[in-house]
This record gives structure tokens, sequence and C-alpha cells, in this order.
């Protein structure tokens, strides 16, 4: 029988003298292990429960909060008939005596809902709006459902509530905002969900905006050489849909600065409908530490292995490892992190696709990089033969060999 259930929430356990409040419960005491069960529920437990000496205040407040919690959970005046649940979206930063047994000993992870998931949670969302006769007849939330991939539950709400805004907008007169508005005249439709779906973006999706920034000029035919090399890319992606073996295939592509190698990755990105397309590059780390740089790159692995299928695209890599030519110089802790990411193997029901660009075949093959790929791949510059033209501009095409394709398009 439950008797009692309190949620804590962190700043309920904090004060200046770095003692923990557990008032609430201090009366079981008295009925030891006659008392009934009661449930204890901390809300982002890792406020309190970080690793000691994780942080550096000097006053010792943190760590003695985490020795408490850890004395009342499993010590020797532990109470007994107490379920207590923890809850948490950063695992990683814990104390690792709270993970032992006797204490948060079993953990579940709730992971990303299904299409069948997705489905009841937008039945949830618009249930009330169906009673009510505010969805329009065109709705179809099986088709959502598939297309919101990746979408966690409260993304999903959030999805309904933007449809919702869409609709009410178009009830809204600007001339008079006082205006009110008939609520029999307000029809969600399935456009409204269409816009909210691009509007509402998961955060364990693929980039679709920085993919298209990747390949501003688009993906033209440039002649067989670079259709073969996408045709490769291609089989690639098939062999990590279908194989069974090769949960894990890394590809580099090496190139001449301009010559396409991360356009060509960021569209097979967009060609496919792989729920998780992450592309990593030194833009979006500039000033970073090399240890947060680090954490930023497993962060992206680690969010990958959560999807089902999902592509990397690791691009310039010698700018990820901070390469000098004068020195040379460049970052040993993040080429060790990508060495360990490109040959550990996602979790099981999990598939992985790698792309790594690079200018510098020759630095990642002293560091050995190149070795931790499965494949690399040679993106090649224009030829004369790749002007498909007639007799008028046969000058201009071998003026133009052996140049990078993003060259020919500024002359252009």
């Amino acid at each position: 029988m439950l008797k009692g259930c309190f949620c804590l929430d962190p700043w309920y356990w904090q004060n200046p003298y770095g003692t923990a409040n557990w008032k609430d419960v201090e009366w079981k005491r008295s009925k030891g292990d006659a008392s009934e069960l009661h449930v204890i529920i901390f809300d982002e437990i890792d406020a309190i429960g970080k690793s000691r000496g994780s942080t550096r205040d000097g006053t010792g407040v943190h760590d003695s909060i985490v020795n408490q919690l850890l004395t009342k959970i499993y010590g020797v005046e532990a109470l007994n008939n107490v379920l207590l649940i923890g809850m948490t979206n950063r695992k990683d930063l814990l104390d690792e005596a709270l993970l032992r047994p006797g204490r948060l000993e079993d953990q579940v992870e709730i992971s990303l809902p299904d299409e069948a998931g997705r489905l009841q949670i937008l039945q949830i969302h618009t249930n009330k709006m169906k009673e009510n006769s505010f969805l329009g007849p065109d709705i179809n939330l099986q088709e959502l459902a598939a297309r919101t991939k990746n979408y966690s539950g409260v993304e999903l709400e959030g999805v309904v509530k933007s449809a919702t805004s869409y609709a009410l907008n178009r009830q809204l007169s600007m001339d008079d905002l006082t205006k009110p508005v008939e609520e029999e005249n307000i029809k969600i439709t399935m456009e409204d969900f269409l816009h909210a779906i691009h509007e509402v973006q998961p955060a364990f999706g693929a980039s679709t905006d920085d993919l298209e920034r990747c390949r501003l000029n688009g993906m033209v035919d440039s002649g067989d050489r670079h259709n073969h090399i996408y045709k490769r890319a291609m089989l690639l992606v098939e062999q990590v849909k279908v194989s069974t073996r090769s949960p894990l295939v890394t590809c580099l592509l090496e190139g001449s600065s301009g010559s396409g190698k991360t356009a060509l990755p960021a569209t097979v990105g967009i060609d496919i409908d792989f729920p998780y397309v992450k592309i990593v590059s030194a833009e979006t780390m500039i000033g970073l530490h090399e240890s947060t740089k680090c954490a930023h790159i497993v962060k992206v692995f680690e969010d990958a292995y959560k999807s089902p299928k999902s592509i990397i695209i690791l691009d310039d890599i010698e700018r990820l490892l901070e390469y000098v030519a004068i020195g040379p110089r460049f970052s040993n802790i993040i080429s060790q992190t990508l060495m360990v990411l490109l040959k550990q193997l996602p979790l099981k029901g999990k598939k992985l696709l790698v792309f790594g660009t690079t200018s510098q075949l020759t630095f990642l093959d002293s560091v050995g990089i190149c070795e931790a790929f499965s494949i690399t791949y040679s993106v090649p510059t224009l030829r004369t033969e790749d002007a498909k033209e007639e007799d008028d501009v046969e000058a201009a095409a071998e003026a133009l060999d052996d140049m990078p394709i993003k060259k020919l398009y500024m002359l252009i």
C-alpha cells in the first residue's frame, strides 16, 4: 500500500549550510520495517548528485550533499520501505557511487518513441481538438507520425501547439485585433501541421539547414568521375541499411580544397531518409578548449546511437585536429578521440555511417587517422573531358583543366 509520495526539485535540497532536507521522511524512523511504502522522486537528480570532486567551489558544499544523499539511501541509518526514483538526462554527470547496488541500481533508459508511439502521442494531444471538431477532415495522424522521425514527446506537443497557432492566425484580423474569434470557424488543417513540422525541428534529427549550406551550389552533373563517387557513397548507405554484419561503416573523402568533398556527403544526407544526420565542423567550435571539443564530438556520436540509422559528417578533419603545417602542430587529444570513436561499434540494433573529409591526406595518414576509416575515396578535380559543350567553349575547357569545381563556380 502506497502511503505517501514526495517529488523533490533540486532547489529544495540545497541551503547555505550544505545539508540535505529530509524532514518529510524522518518520522518513518519510529515505524521501522512496519512503515508503509513511500515513493520519493528526484527530478533532475544530476543537479545534486554530480560526481564528487567535479566542482571547484572551494567550500566542499556539493560533496557534502552527495555524501549525505548516499548515506540516507544506503547507509547505517537507511530507511526501509522507501522507493527512490531519480530522473536525469545527464547520467554521465552522476557520481558512480549513486549507481551501485543498493542505491539507484536499476537504470531504465526512456528512448525516443517509434512510429507507433508517436502516433499515440499525437492522438493524446489532439483528442480534445477532435472532440470539439477543431481538426480538419484532411488530418492524417498516421502520416504525421511517419514524418516526425526522432521527435520526442515534448517536441510532438510543440508541433501540435504550432499547428494550432497557424490555424488561429487565419482567424485574426490585422485591422481589428479586438475582434472576437469565431470558434466554429477554427479548423486545423494538414497544411498547418506540415508548417509546424518545418518550424519545430527535433533535437536528434537531421541538420537539413546545415547540410543545405554545405552544398550552396547544389549537386550538378560534373562528369562521370564525380557521379561514380556519388554512386559509391550511396552504395555505402545501402550497405548500412541492409547488412547485418557491418553496423558501422566509415568513409574518408579526400581531395583539394573546393573539389566538392563536403557537398557530396551533404547531398547524400539530404537524399536519404536517415532520421539522424549531423555535420561536425570546426566553425562551430571556434575558441573552445581541446577537452570541450572532445566532449562535443563524443556527444554527437552518443546522440547518433539513440537513432536506428544515423550519418555523421566530420568536415575538414585537419581543422578539427587544429593542424598547422609549420611545426607541425595538432591536437593529439582530439586525434585519439576520433580514432576511438571511428572504431567503436554502435549499440545493438543501431546503424552508423561516418563520412570524413580532408585536404591533408598525407598528414592524416601520418597520425593514423586514415587507418581508422574503412575506405578512402578521392574526389577528383575537373578535367577537360568533363566539359561536354560545343566547339565555342573548347578553349575554355582546356584552360579549366585540373580545377576544383568550387573555383569554377566562382569564375562563372
